[in-house]
């Protein structure tokens, strides 16, 4: 194949290929809105982990007559 015709051939599949992948990128999010979610995703599952490893609660004794 002839060196113009395959680099008109690459130009114009990567053009192709570069509209298609505007159409699918997510809109950006800043920095902090980010970190935030994560921080928000990592709490959560402390606390659901923390509940499943947690001691169960002391029981009152029960104090009647002998």
């Amino acid at each position: 194949m002839d060196a113009d015709v395959h680099h008109l051939l690459h130009a114009a599949e990567s053009a192709e290929l570069r509209s298609k992948a505007g159409e699918f990128r997510l809109p950006r999010t800043s920095l902090r809105t980010r970190v935030g979610w994560t921080l928000v995703k990592v709490g959560l599952r402390l606390t659901a982990q923390s509940r499943e490893t947690a001691a169960p609660a002391p029981r009152a004794a029960a104090f009647g007559p002998a």
